[in-house]
């Protein structure tokens, strides 16, 4: 079961294929919201059963809302660890009286969801969790208490820190994309367009119609005018895919682990604008211990947007991120190879957790 949100269901997803083709049966199971959208994006027929490998979902407890709206994400967090486990163990006690489906062995949770290991405990199965985001970035929730132990939390004010401290060719489209959560302001949006617009090179950009918070992310007129010819405006496309086209040579996103995964396995560097979550710590990361990637200010102003796409372009700091950034392809494809740790991985959590024990 994964979290009700793009970057955690695709992760979850493709565990639940490769556990899948190991000879496990399984039932993905999607908040009922995020099951809708899933049919009214790809029909009614995307859930049509693979033998062993079915759909199911539980409500989230919030209100109905539009399949194209994005969920207040403060109150959906609350709503499912508050809501959600009894309409899971109800759906787990449903697959347990199906007579056509094995009874429920094991549970794999996305690991903010963490009633599910409630769930698993009163059935008498094990679990395991699917961290979805960075390891930087779980080092940085598990050192939150340290903050505290430390001082360096709550924030001192202004005057302590002042006293403590004194397109078509090869690598030349930039893809932009703010994933499937992250949202900004009208202002903040005209930033980024006329910084792309004024930095001269051809994009292709992922615009959401909930980007904008509380309106419609519309561009003025004269904007498409100033990038008629080299600009492609869409509402989705496949990332994945997009990334891994040789004529991308830099990646403006949100700095969301699906994402930063996705670029440093295709070998493309990074600008980041994290929007919230662990995305600063990965952003950070990036520009300090990995090489692959540069910041734009929260305070988007055009000017830098332009001259950061410049040097990540064609500037001697772009041509050492592509270098870093290949390097860690190679390192992505190595783990990946059969044999290797990746697989590794997984079959101890296959053998040691998932099997480790039968019900009953």
């Amino acid at each position: 079961m994964p979290y009700p949100a793009q970057g955690h269901v695709t992760p979850m997803l493709k565990l639940a294929k490769l556990l899948h083709a190991r000879g496990f049966q399984i039932t993905f199971v999607n908040t009922e919201f995020n099951h809708r959208r899933l049919l009214h994006s790809r029909g009614p027929d995307a859930l049509d059963r693979v033998p062993g490998f079915r759909f199911d979902a539980i409500p989230d407890g919030l209100p109905p809302s539009d399949a194209d709206a994005t969920q207040d994400i403060p109150a959906l967090c609350y709503s499912t660890m508050t809501t959600c486990l009894p309409h899971l163990l109800a759906l787990l006690a449903r697959v347990d009286a199906d007579a056509g489906s094995p009874p429920v062995t094991c549970l794999v949770v996305d690991a903010v969801m963490s009633f599910g290991f409630d769930a698993a405990r009163e059935i008498g199965v094990p679990v395991a969790a699917l961290w979805t985001a960075s390891a930087c970035g779980f080092m940085g929730y598990r050192n939150y208490r340290n903050l505290i132990d430390w001082g360096l939390v709550p924030f001192k004010s202004a005057a302590d820190l002042q006293d403590n401290v004194g397109g078509g060719h090869l690598a030349t489209v930039v893809y932009v994309n703010y994933g499937s959560i992250t949202v900004m302001t009208n202002s903040q949006l005209l930033e980024f367009a006329w910084g792309l617009a004024n930095s001269g090179y051809p994009f292709v950009w992922n615009i959401r119609p909930d980007l904008v918070k509380g309106d419609s992310a519309v561009l003025p007129p004269e904007f498409a005018s100033a990038v008629e010819g080299r600009a492609l405006l869409t509402t989705w496309c496949p990332q994945e895919a997009a990334i891994q086209h040789e004529a991308v040579g830099v990646f403006l996103t949100h700095s969301g682990w699906n994402s930063t995964l996705e670029s440093l396995c295709a070998g493309v560097p990074m600008l980041s604008w994290p929007f919230f979550a662990e995305q600063q710590t990965n952003c950070r990361y990036k520009r300090t211990e990995w090489g692959v990637g540069m910041e734009i200010g929260g305070e988007v102003r055009r000017d830098e947007v332009t001259v950061v796409l410049k040097e990540a372009m064609d500037g001697e700091k772009g041509r050492e991120m592509r270098r870093r950034a290949e390097e860690w392809k190679e390192k992505a494809v190595k783990v990946t190879l059969p044999g290797g740790p990746a697989e590794t991985n997984l079959e101890r959590v296959i053998h040691e957790v998932l099997l480790s024990q039968k019900k009953g």
